[in-house]
């Protein structure tokens, strides 16, 4: 969706941590850093703000690393760290998550790549046309719970593998699979639509 600014204090001062912090943390932060900045963009509409959060994030985790290793899904426990300092800068704010906009917004700047649309195309044909007008869709994503939306975030509108958005979500690729088809069903309810049997729509 978009790449992350320079850091002005978070990352730079876990970088000169770098030599007390073991390798895996790094292995991890590489994995994981530009995907939880991606996701933090959509919740917050600007750069800046997401990557300040996503590096706060990271320093936190270094802070507790080895606790973190020793959690059964490492993955499940950093991600639904991110989720809650995402929900407790978002409340500090007083604001409600930009997703919406922010999604509306990145489809306007490359219409013909985001691949939200693009697969829901497929499944409503004709009836996608007016879709692509309003912020319909990007609203009623908005109003599925929790993991219907990150999986459908992470799948269509940041383009991740099923494998990339489990791992991402510290989940299995089954539970990513039944949770879309559950949201994509939900969603056609929701706007009136009708789908036919769903796929896991790998690139």
């Amino acid at each position: 969706m978009t790449g992350q600014p320079p850091d002005e204090n978070g990352e730079g001062a876990l970088r000169e941590s770098s030599d007390v912090m073991p390798s895996a943390f790094w292995s991890f932060h590489e994995l994981y850093h530009q995907a939880y900045f991606e996701y933090a963009f959509v919740q917050f509409g600007d750069q800046v703000s997401a990557g300040r959060l996503v590096d706060r994030t990271f320093a936190l985790l270094g802070a507790i690393w080895r606790d973190v290793t020793t959690q059964v899904r490492p993955e499940a426990f950093a991600w639904t760290l991110l989720k809650e300092h995402v929900a407790v800068e978002l409340e500090n704010q007083g604001r409600e998550p930009a997703a919406p906009q922010t999604l509306a917004f990145e489809r306007a700047k490359r219409a013909a790549c985001d691949s939200v649309l693009d697969n829901f195309r497929d499944r409503f044909r004709a009836q996608v046309t007016q879709l692509e007008e309003s912020m319909g869709l990007y609203a009623a994503m908005a109003r599925l719970p929790e993991r219907q939306f990150d999986v459908m975030v992470l799948r269509f509108a940041l383009g991740f593998s099923t494998k990339r958005t489990a791992l991402v979500m510290g989940v299995r690729e089954a539970t990513v699979r039944s949770t879309q088809r559950t949201a994509k069903r939900r969603l056609a309810a929701d706007l009136g639509l009708e789908i036919g049997e769903d796929t896991d729509d790998e690139e």
